[in-house]
């Protein structure tokens, strides 16, 4: 895309914004970083270092300008990569207007759907900010934060229906630990990175429960495969879920030690409840939010879903995880 470098923010103050930011930085461009905790912003400019997460992270104070304050980090920002958690992110932009996105392009970052209003991000924006499809793309994995800070290989995904703009995204992700692909899918990557929690946590819950790999092979290849007949009922268009985008994701999400959602699977599965669960974490598991949700918006479509349903069971009708998991084996193949 041959034109001047644009001026990006990243809106959140969690692993994934401030990766996002690492690897941002890393071109020498300034970024534009929005945080709502004042404290943490604070402790940045100061030490160079986000307090919370990914702590070994050191930022050059040249390249980020740091604020609370989100109207004075939009407004001189072209492109806005979201990475606040979903059941926030709702919060947080319920203060913006309309004319605050106008011909802003928005790059989506968040892996879960907006309990207020059952939506994925990309339909958010869309809906109730007015921004064009055009001008909204996602950012997606395989891609764990915490290796991202270690500077391992990894891989990511832009898509976006302007091809132009993911090109020139992907561009501005590429360094020397992070390849990208595009996609023109942004319905298809962001369902899926959705559904990918919810299967983590399915995974933990397994695990915890004492079910070895041979089962969970079984249990992630059924998963794929209902990402795959969801999202081709919700957006019916070509694509290869076997690509890292789709199948890549999942895999890294249901076993990957850095796995949250998984880590709230497996203290489910060994007795914890979901309350306690979440304050031993103290980070949020969007599969959590992401399981109710789904299961509302497949009341329209009918898609069966074995393993989503048993996890709502789990997590929502607490029924009990070995009851559960034992009822899903006999449908799973």
């Amino acid at each position: 895309m041959a034109e001047e470098h644009k001026k990006i923010a990243v809106i959140g103050g969690g692993s994934w914004a401030t990766a996002l930011v690492k690897i941002l930085t890393s071109q020498k461009h300034v970024i534009n970083w929005w945080m709502h905790n004042e404290a943490s912003a604070a402790h940045i400019l100061k030490y160079r270092h986000n307090p919370k997460y990914l702590q070994s992270v050191e930022f050059d104070l040249e390249r980020i300008n740091v604020s609370t304050d989100l109207d004075e980090i939009l407004r001189p920002s072209d492109i806005i990569i979201i990475a606040t958690p979903s059941a926030f992110l709702h919060e947080v932009f319920s203060k913006v207007s309309k004319n605050q996105l106008k011909n802003k392009t928005i790059f989506s970052a968040v892996k879960g759907i907006i309990p207020e209003v059952n939506e994925i991000p990309g339909q958010y924006y869309h809906n109730h900010l007015d921004v064009p499809y055009d001008n909204i793309g996602i950012i997606c994995g395989p891609c764990h934060a915490e290796e991202v800070a270690l500077e391992r290989l990894s891989y990511l995904t832009v898509a976006c229906q302007d091809e132009d703009m993911a090109e020139y995204m992907a561009s501005r992700l590429e360094v020397r630990y992070i390849k990208t692909t595009i996609s023109d899918d942004i319905f298809g990557t962001e369902f899926s990175a959705v559904l990918k929690n919810v299967y983590s946590i399915a995974s933990g819950i397994c695990s915890g429960l004492g079910y070895g790999d041979n089962f969970q092979s079984v249990l992630i290849s059924n998963a794929i495969q209902e990402i795959e007949n969801f999202i081709d009922e919700v957006n019916p268009i070509h694509r290869d879920v076997k690509s890292s985008a789709y199948l890549g994701d999942l895999l890294v999400t249901a076993y990957s030690k850095f796995s949250r959602n998984r880590t709230f699977g497996y203290m489910i599965g060994k007795g914890y409840s979901v309350k306690i669960a979440q304050l031993e974490m103290d980070m949020i598991a969007e599969g959590y939010y992401a399981t109710k949700c789904v299961v509302e918006i497949n009341k329209e479509y009918g898609v069966e879903m074995p393993i989503l349903e048993a996890v709502n069971n789990i997590i929502y009708e607490k029924i009990s995880p070995y009851i559960e998991i034992k009822l899903l084996s006999e449908k799973l193949s």
